[in-house]
């Protein structure tokens, strides 16, 4: 069959999909990329292919075109307990340790479901911790689950599924947590779909770790047959934000046919029967620059026979820096405030508290402009490391210095939102929105809380927050969005309202 879209253009067109979404087609593939905009283009509403491409790269479609086309290019495989081998690791070790050290303590648990398709994936997670914990209403269960496909998320909310959907199930799970339905479906219980919150973020383009997504602190991310088709930049980014939304110790589940170094740039290799997962190491321990360079990092999909062992595990030991002598001359809080910060973006959370405990700690520390800033920082470091006992405390101490600062009310409610208590947060949302009725976090953060209960209250909240972004460039920062720009908030509430839709 001839070429129907010169090289030229599917050239241009897979360098804009590799910003866009991460996505990469090598050469070989191109004839995969050409079909599907070739099949997109009229739905997209263009008669010539050429033309869909060139408004494409040239950023002219809309929000639901680009999302119309996102879906046509990630429809992942999935199907209940996929890859049985990662499942059973997960329950019987991983979150059997986690519910043992926790249990009458610290009950929370916080997994993330990244590529998540049309929800097999999280509702699987959600059917294991139902088993595991007959005290669940006692736990604080976090179960993110998120993908840049609108479609699949919309299909993912209703928990309707298909026979091919449960391939290898094993027939009491499908009696106990499913329903058949007139039209011949399978729908998931209502206590198994609640337990998973969905949302639209896109791992090429978006933050992360984020209190604002609620992608810090996490426990487990499960990232399965997704890095494979990623460029190798885009591989590394992703790694790097994993490494950072992950609490010392967690875990990071990927399929056993990918492999690479670049995991072991910054994750222990843990083997298993079947296959390996990656755990991040304890405090004080850092990423480690790849000795195979940034390239050979890229994740293949390659067989994995039933006795291949795993690639071993890169030790490279950093060198120790000489000795500096102590400071004579303590550093001002302009400049510690400005260090934690860049520790803070490198991920190193605890070195950052550290460092803004001491200022915020000395005398008349309350009095100074920045202690606000600083107070939100500490918090945010806090939340990241799962101390959300501490990092609540610091956000009211900040309140009560500076009680017109609706940056902080938002704060509060994002870790309130963390705890499960989400008429609180509701609450203190509203409190941010009266102190300032600008303020797009907060109206977008009410839009999502309220979407399912109060849909009406919810769609002025999206369109407030719209209205706010429109008088913003899209390149614009969105101020508390841990970098996020105006264009992409945009996006992402379009996206958030049309998977939504059903």
């Amino acid at each position: 069959m001839p070429r129907q879209v010169p090289d030229q253009q599917i050239s241009r067109l897979n360098r804009y999909v590799a910003d866009w979404l991460g996505l990469h087609f090598p050469k070989k593939r191109w004839r995969d990329l050409e079909r599907i905009i070739i099949h997109a283009a009229p739905e997209l509403g263009f008669q010539a292919v050429d033309e869909c491409i060139e408004r494409l790269v040239a950023g002219e479609f809309s929000a639901h075109q680009a999302n119309t086309l996102a879906g046509r290019l990630t429809i992942g495989e999935t199907y209940f307990f996929r890859e049985q081998n990662s499942f059973d690791f997960l329950e019987h070790r991983i979150l059997a340790d986690l519910i043992a050290a926790r249990r009458g303590r610290d009950q929370r648990l916080r997994i993330w479901s990244a590529g998540c398709s049309t929800g097999e994936e999280p509702y699987s997670l959600a059917i294991i911790l139902n088993r595991l914990l007959p005290d669940i209403r006692d736990w604080q269960v976090t179960i993110l689950a998120t993908d840049i496909n609108t479609q699949a998320l919309a299909r993912a909310g209703q928990g309707l599924y298909r026979e091919w959907s449960f391939r290898g199930v094993p027939e009491p799970i499908r009696q106990r947590y499913f329903t058949m339905t007139a039209e011949g479906l399978f729908e998931l219980s209502y206590a198994i779909r609640t337990m998973v919150t969905f949302a639209v973020l896109n791992l090429a383009e978006d933050s992360y770790p984020s209190l604002s997504t609620n992608t810090n602190a996490m426990d487990v991310i499960f990232c399965r047959n997704v890095l494979m088709y990623f460029e190798p930049r885009c591989q590394q980014q992703v790694i790097s934000g994993f490494h950072r939304s992950l609490l010392d110790n967690g875990w990071l589940i990927v399929s056993p046919c990918e492999v690479s170094p670049a995991f072991s740039r910054y994750f222990d290799t843990v083997m298993f029967p079947g296959g390996f997962v990656y755990r991040k190491g304890g405090r004080g321990t850092k990423p480690q620059p790849s000795v195979l360079g940034e390239l050979s990092g890229t994740v293949l999909p390659v067989p994995l026979p039933s006795e291949q062992v795993a690639p071993p595990l890169l030790s490279v030991s950093p060198k120790q820096p000489a000795q500096q002598k102590r400071r004579q001359v303590p550093a001002s809080p302009e400049s510690s405030c400005a260090e934690a910060l860049a520790l803070y973006r490198q991920g190193r959370y605890d070195e950052a508290a550290a460092v803004l405990s001491r200022v915020l700690e000395c005398p008349a520390a309350d009095n100074r402009p920045q202690f606000g800033k600083a107070a939100i920082l500490l918090a945010q470091s806090l939340a990241n490391q799962g101390k959300i006992a501490p990092a609540l405390e610091w956000t009211e101490r900040a309140i009560a210095v500076d009680k017109l600062n609706a940056e902080l009310y938002y704060l509060r409610a994002t870790i309130q939102q963390e705890q499960g208590a989400e008429p609180q947060a509701i609450a203190t949302l509203r409190q941010a929105l009266y102190l300032d009725p600008n303020f797009v976090l907060a109206h977008f953060a009410l839009a999502t809380l309220t979407l399912r209960e109060k849909p009406g209250e919810a769609d002025r909240h999206f369109e407030n927050a719209l209205a706010l972004l429109g008088a913003c460039g899209v390149d614009d920062p969105v101020p508390g969005a841990d970098g996020m720009t105006a264009g992409r908030l945009v996006e992402v509430i379009a996206s958030t309202r049309e998977s939504m839709k059903h």
